[in-house]
């Protein structure tokens, strides 16, 4: 049995490519294994508060002694981080918005990135608590970001990796569907791609190209 948290941010809605690709995978996860589920979170459609004074002044407070306000916002960020936690497979999709993530998920990022929760100090310095999970990310972008001349503008990818990576989930896979906004022909070449790699992707022994 898997549980698969799908994160997805698109502002698109129904056009949504990343939550067309995402979906595939999420359900190719759950569909190998009785008794799967799929756990959907959709941030554009219902997003989250960005951090503010209530959660700050919540963090740096014995939870007997947050006012209302701050355990409501530090309650929110225990459910997230809950409901990640009871992931085996995380699916994030994220459109490219000016060369980073949407401010959607950066404010999930926010919510679940907790010391003491899903990473801690140590004597070694920082070590991140979801060790053992997947994750796969399904990342559009309008034109091409893995070389050439926009390379050096390339922060969606390469950040993501990153904040997973410092809290502990390393087995990363990532589809990317490129040239969005290079001409329709483009456009449908990279979707029909992604949703072939999807199917490829979710499957434990996937091949390490992929994954590059």
């Amino acid at each position: 049995m898997k549980n698969v948290l799908l994160v997805t941010s698109s502002s698109a809605g129904a056009a949504s490519r990343t939550a067309q690709v995402s979906a595939r995978v999420a359900a190719a996860i759950a569909s190998r294994e009785t008794g799967s589920r799929i756990v959907a979170r959709d941030l554009a459609r219902e997003p989250l508060p960005h951090l503010d004074g209530d959660f700050l002044g919540g963090m740096g407070r014995a939870p007997e002694d947050r006012d209302g306000p701050q355990a409501a916002a530090l309650a929110r960020s225990d459910a997230l981080i809950d409901e990640l936690l009871a992931a085996d497979v995380l699916v994030i999709a994220a459109p490219m918005y000016n060369f980073g993530i949407p401010s959607a998920l950066k404010a999930w990022i926010d919510h679940v990135a907790r010391a003491g929760r899903t990473f801690r100090y140590t004597a070694e310095g920082p070590e991140g608590l979801l060790k053992g999970k997947r994750a796969i990310l399904v990342l559009s972008r309008g034109g091409v970001y893995t070389k050439g001349p926009m390379l050096r503008f390339e922060f969606q990818e390469s950040y993501l990796r990153g904040v997973l990576g410092f809290l502990g989930i390393t087995d990363v896979r990532v589809i990317r569907i490129e040239g969005m906004a290079m001409g329709a022909d483009v456009a449908a070449a990279a979707v029909a791609r992604a949703l072939a790699e999807a199917d490829v992707i979710a499957l434990d022994d996937a091949p390490a190209a992929l994954a590059a």
